[in-house]
C-alpha cells in the first residue's frame, strides 16, 4: 500500500479515526509520518492528512493568522483543525476565503450539486436541451437559416415528446 502523501513509498504508518459511526483511514510512510508530527501528538492533526494536507494552514493564512469565529455557531480555525469538519452551514461562508482552495482540491468544485433520482435528472436535461434548441432557433430564423431552422424545429418537436413522456411515467 502506498503512502497517502507523497503516493511513491510504501505506508508503514497507519492511522484510523473513528467519528461517530465513519471511519477514516491514512496510510503514511516513515518520512512523511515524521514530517506531519505524527510521533508527537501535540503536534500532529488529522484533519491535515484527511483534509488536503495543510488545511489548517490554508484557513490560518487566508484570516492572516487572526482567529476567525463562526458567528452562528462559535466554531474556529482551531475546532475545524481538531475535528476535520466546520460547525454549522455559516462557517462556509465565515472561512470561504481559505475553504475555496481547499474544496477545489478535493472535490470537482466549490457547488453542492447533489444528486437527483435519474427521471428527475433526465427531465432536467431535457428542458435544459430544449431551452438551448429553442435559442438556436431564434439564432438561425433572425439569421434566415432557413434549412437550419427545420432541422431545429424537428428537433425540438422530439425533445418536447420525450419531456411530455417522461412526465407522465
Amino acid at each position: 500500500m502506498l503512502c497517502c502523501v507523497c503516493k511513491e513509498k510504501e505506508a508503514t504508518v497507519h492511522l484510523t479515526q473513528i467519528a461517530g459511526e465513519k471511519m477514516q483511514k491514512v496510510d503514511l510512510c516513515e518520512d512523511c509520518a515524521k514530517q506531519k508530527g505524527v510521533n508527537d501528538p501535540a503536534g500532529f492533526s488529522l484533519a491535515d492528512l484527511l483534509l488536503g494536507l495543510g488545511a489548517s494552514q490554508e484557513l490560518e493564512q487566508a484570516s492572516g493568522g487572526v482567529e476567525t469565529k463562526c458567528p452562528t455557531c462559535g466554531f474556529t480555525q482551531a475546532d475545524f483543525k481538531k475535528a476535520g469538519r466546520l460547525g454549522c452551514a455559516d462557517c462556509y461562508k465565515t472561512f470561504a476565503e481559505g475553504l475555496e482552495g481547499l474544496l477545489k482540491t478535493m472535490h470537482k468544485g466549490t457547488r453542492h450539486m447533489g444528486k437527483a433520482p435519474r427521471a428527475l435528472q433526465q427531465s432536467r436535461d431535457l428542458s435544459d436541451r430544449l431551452k438551448t434548441l429553442q435559442k438556436k432557433l431564434a439564432k438561425a430564423v433572425s439569421d434566415e437559416n432557413f434549412e437550419q431552422a427545420a432541422l431545429l424545429r424537428d428537433e425540438i418537436q422530439q425533445t418536447s415528446a420525450k419531456l411530455t413522456e417522461l412526465a407522465a411515467i
